[in-house]
């Protein structure tokens, strides 16, 4: 047994990548660097080369954790969720939430990442197994809530949506004072209703 397998340094190892996750959603990939991330979990900076071959290593650990997180969270809402039919305006704030983060999370910073993310994995093709099978759940759940919510859309029509959000955030994060969401949920709204 290696020390990186023992129950210490599986904690390690996690705090290692729940900083670098942290230091993502902060200040975007620039901001995880050896150095930062080690201080940030509170280790030596040896640790960081001791658990991850490559700064590229920790960073793909550091956005599966985030990607995770997110579709756990979001499984969660679902799994409350009773099937039956809503309103326009609860489906789009159940959307929102599954593709921005849920409102009590709405910083730029996380939204930012979300879109840094996709976009990265054309200069890190490292990403790209990865953030496809992020995308792929993600879909998955966005089926599932449509369906819940009384209104079952087909995959075609979700990418559209998708796509659709994806223009109103990307157009709203170059405004002076930003608002991501509510860009999203007015493009929502005109075609849900």
């Amino acid at each position: 047994m290696t020390t990186a397998s023992t129950p210490k340094g599986e904690r390690r190892k996690q705090a290692l990548v729940s900083a670098a996750a942290d230091l993502l959603i902060e200040g975007g990939f620039d901001a995880v660097r050896h150095r930062a991330v080690a201080e940030r979990a509170g280790l030596p900076l040896a640790s960081t080369t001791y658990y991850f071959e490559s700064l590229d290593k920790l960073i793909m650990a550091a956005l599966e954790f985030h990607g995770r997180s997110e579709l756990a969270r979001g499984r969660a809402v679902l799994d409350e969720l009773a099937a039956r039919s809503r309103g326009p305006e609860a489906l789009v704030e159940l959307v929102l939430d599954q593709l921005l983060g849920p409102v009590r999370d709405n910083d730029f910073d996380a939204v930012l990442l979300r879109y840094e993310r996709l976009v990265a994995t054309g200069r890190r093709p490292y990403l790209r197994a990865l953030m496809l099978d992020l995308g792929s759940e993600l879909r998955t759940l966005l089926l599932e809530t449509f369906a819940r919510s009384g209104a079952p859309i087909d995959a075609v029509r979700l990418e559209q949506l998708i796509a659709l959000v994806d223009g109103a955030v990307v157009n709203a994060l170059i405004e002076v004072d930003p608002d991501p969401r509510a860009a999203a949920r007015r493009m929502l709204r005109d075609v849900l209703d």
